[in-house]
């Protein structure tokens, strides 16, 4: 029945705007995502680069330090000197890395959502190359269903002539034999169908595609009439642009950690002299100051200049590999529709031929090989039409794919 539905909705692929309601495609596509990885990891990692972010606006570098510390001369007595202190480290920030670290952790906000557009484009691929095989082998079994139709007609006619002794044995058994072949053409073509439909059903959802009856709703066709360019936002090179961005605002903090954070300290010390004197309170104040990293900060800088260096340069080889795609996908989609038209007039007059001669063969006036051939040749070309209508909306679907575009 899902092929039935397939070979009836093909009309619909010269439609360029999309049908009202979600398409059979989106809808399997929207469901393989909610079941990704990547899709259920995504809150937690948004999560975690926006608490990077926020740490760029604390107060301190890092999280401060509580200092307890407690001295005596006669350890295991009351008696004897005595001191206790309590105090807090607080690391600062280096001169232009609080800045710094925000705009990482700005760049590293945009990243993972970047990285989530570019692994559904990625999904995209793989559901719409399983779906188009679905397609193909479906339009094949309900093109095989139908010739065995017309081929059990055909031997039945035959049959009744035979038995008049209008035709000889020799033509019943070509036609019983032609019987044949359409049955094993069917089974093979029902299990290709079926292969391609468990393969689908592995990205969720498709049990239910036979139901719907969208089974080959077309994606919105792009305008072929005009140049076609990589957008800006494709999810493939925003990811890269994004991925490069981290890569250069890290060097940009790296150039200014030179050093470790330093630390002011302050604590607040009580202390005695002997058992039985009064407790001395002071304060302290300092601040610790660590010596530049010298060859190690050089080597930390250099390494995150060249991360940023190759984040680019992919970005820029990235880009050359998506507008040859493009280029690739315009044209083969405008051959596929030029195909379907001819196609489609090559099956016009299959069929008006078929007729024709149907006619001709019933009322004795052409022979049993022209009708044969005539019929193989009607066949034929109604397989040509819907694999070049299949060809065509796949054509499409793979154009989209290439502008960056999910299933519609």
């Amino acid at each position: 029945m899902a092929c039935i539905w397939a070979l009836a909705a093909t009309a619909a692929v010269a439609q360029p705007t999309a049908p009202p309601h979600t398409s059979a495609l989106q809808a399997l596509f929207a469901q393989a995502w909610r079941l990704q990885p990547e899709a259920q990891a995504l809150a937690l990692r948004r999560q975690a680069a926006q608490a990077q972010r926020d740490g760029a606006d604390a107060w301190t570098a890092e999280p401060a330090a509580l200092e307890l510390q407690t001295k005596t001369d006669r350890p295991g007595s009351r008696l004897g000197n005595r001191e206790h202190t309590v105090g807090v480290a607080l690391p600062l920030w280096l001169p232009g890395e609080r800045a710094r670290r925000a705009a990482l952790g700005d760049a590293e906000l945009q990243a993972v959502h970047s990285s989530s557009q570019a692994a559904q484009l990625a999904l995209a691929a793989r559901v719409r190359e399983a779906w188009w095989l679905w397609q193909r082998t479906c339009g094949d079994l309900a093109l095989a269903q139908d010739q065995m139709d017309s081929a059990q007609s055909l031997e039945a006619d035959v049959a009744r002539r035979f038995a008049v002794g209008d035709m000889a044995r020799a033509d019943l058994y070509q036609a019983q034999a032609g019987v044949a072949q359409a049955q094993a053409a069917a089974a093979q073509a029902q299990g290709a169908c079926d292969a391609a439909r468990a393969a689908l059903s592995v990205w969720g959802g498709a049990q239910d595609l036979h139901a719907t009856g969208q089974a080959l709703a077309a994606e919105p066709e792009p305008a072929l009439d005009q140049p076609l360019s990589v957008p800006p936002a494709h999810p493939a090179l925003a990811e890269g642009e994004r991925l490069a961005a981290v890569a250069r605002r890290q060097a940009e903090l790296v150039a200014v950690q030179t050093r470790a954070n330093p630390e002011l300290t302050l604590s607040a010390a009580s202390a005695r002299g002997q058992a039985g004197e009064s407790y001395q309170q002071s304060v302290t104040v300092g601040v610790r100051l660590p010596l530049g990293a010298g060859v190690r900060a050089q080597a930390r800088e250099a390494t995150a200049l060249a991360q940023a260096l190759e984040a680019d340069t992919r970005v820029q080889r990235e880009r050359e590999r998506l507008a040859a795609d493009l280029r690739a996908a315009a044209a083969q989609a405008r051959a596929a529709a030029a195909q379907q038209q001819a196609m489609a007039r090559n099956a016009e007059l299959a069929r008006a031929t078929r007729g024709f001669v149907a006619k001709a063969f019933a009322l004795g006036e052409a022979d049993w090989p022209t009708r044969l051939r005539v019929e193989q040749d009607a066949v034929l070309a109604e397989r040509q039409w819907l694999r070049a209508r299949i060809d065509a909306a796949a054509a499409v679907s793979t154009l989209r794919q290439a502008l960056g575009l999910l299933p519609q």
